[in-house]
């Protein structure tokens, strides 16, 4: 019974939409807990119970913790319909492909990953959690990447960001914190066409780095508000700390009416890269309706604990025609308004980055 009882607590907790770390910790491990809810429901089942009133209201709540769990992960297994299509015959001129990785600050691999950056030949690649000794050691890989942003720091919150495409305007802000920067800028393709890009990569609600999920979900509903009132293609990316199954994650959806090529395709789990248990998607793309698919990939290990990953898209003049874009309900506008007014009354200290 203790194994179902924590699977029960667990999915419970993050129903209160509580933003304490401690509460939000647990939209993470959904495939987890969904086989702790599995195990004990099979012991409970065989076991010889006597099946009294509370031998089956136990039995009840656990079956419901692991189909809620199935139900939140639905949409990422094979199982569900793709929410971006693929394309047929893509343009060249019309394709972007991106390659982003978290390198993991302390890591010194830098070898394997610059050779999985020279396979996968992307026009963009972002690199996170970058300090001045990672810039030193991986600039010289991009010299057919001129255009440049570049913003190093050492409290796991720095970004490197190459293209081979011309980088229109590109600024860095904060938009939740001083020490957490994000890249906005336009992005001109080989066609003359102009797409909007923005890197990010908010903090985890995590013990010792912030202390509520409210930096994370402003940050992210900032920028999907941003797409919502914007007509231009869009594509986001980075180590957005937050699960492909999270109620933040689908909300952020919603709100931006941004597509995830995953959504019918699979998990691409990209952390823990040292712990396969413990694998889960934090790393994202989203784009609006304007893109077709042509690849997705997870690459390989290079010493991070996160796994980099390479998508491509393609520009298409009937995408958005043929693929329908999410949309907000009324309450989830007023709850957006909710967690973007945490800007407005933020405290420094609910971000623990090194430099503060």
């Amino acid at each position: 019974m203790i194994i179902g009882a924590i699977a029960i607590l667990t999915t419970a907790l993050p129903i209160t939409r509580h933003p304490a770390w401690w509460i939000r910790v647990w939209d993470f491990p959904r495939i987890q807990i969904a086989v702790l809810g599995a195990i004990a429901i099979v012991i409970f089942a065989f076991s010889g119970v006597g099946w009294t009133p509370l031998d089956i209201v136990f039995f009840v709540f656990s079956v419901s913790s692991v189909g809620f769990q199935a139900y939140m992960i639905y949409p990422y297994t094979s199982l569900a319909p793709p929410q971006t299509q693929r394309t047929c015959d893509s343009d060249p001129g019309d394709t972007v492909s991106v390659l982003f990785a978290n390198v993991l600050m302390d890591n010194r691999n830098v070898s394997e990953l610059k050779k999985i950056i020279r396979e996968a030949d992307a026009d963009v690649i972002l690199l996170v959690e970058t300090d001045e000794w990672w810039l030193e050691s991986v600039k010289d890989e991009f010299a057919g990447h001129p255009y440049k942003v570049l913003h190093p720091l050492d409290n796991t919150y720095g970004m490197l960001l190459f293209s081979r495409l011309e980088l229109i305007n590109p600024k860095i802000r904060f938009l939740v914190n001083e020490g957490v920067p994000s890249i906005h800028c336009r992005v001109r393709l080989r066609s003359g066409r102009e797409l909007e890009m923005r890197c990010i990569h908010p903090p985890p609600p995590i013990y010792g780095e912030a202390v509520s999920a409210e930096p994370r979900d402003a940050e992210l509903i900032m920028i999907g508000k941003e797409n919502r009132d914007n007509e231009a293609p869009f594509i986001v990316f980075g180590d957005l700390n937050d699960v492909a199954w999270s109620r933040t994650n689908y909300m952020f959806q919603d709100i931006s009416g941004l597509l995830d090529p995953r959504v019918g395709r699979g998990f691409y789990s990209t952390f823990h890269a040292k712990i396969p248990l413990l694998r889960m998607p934090l790393d994202h793309l989203f784009h609006s309706n304007h893109f077709r698919l042509v690849e997705f990939r997870r690459l390989g290990y290079f010493g991070s604990d996160h796994f980099p990953v390479f998508v491509k898209l393609c520009l298409e003049d009937d995408a958005s025609f043929e693929q329908e874009a999410p949309s907000p309900t009324p309450e989830q506008l007023l709850e957006a308004e909710e967690k973007t007014e945490y800007v407005e009354r933020a405290d420094p200290n609910d971000i623990n980055t090194r430099d503060n």
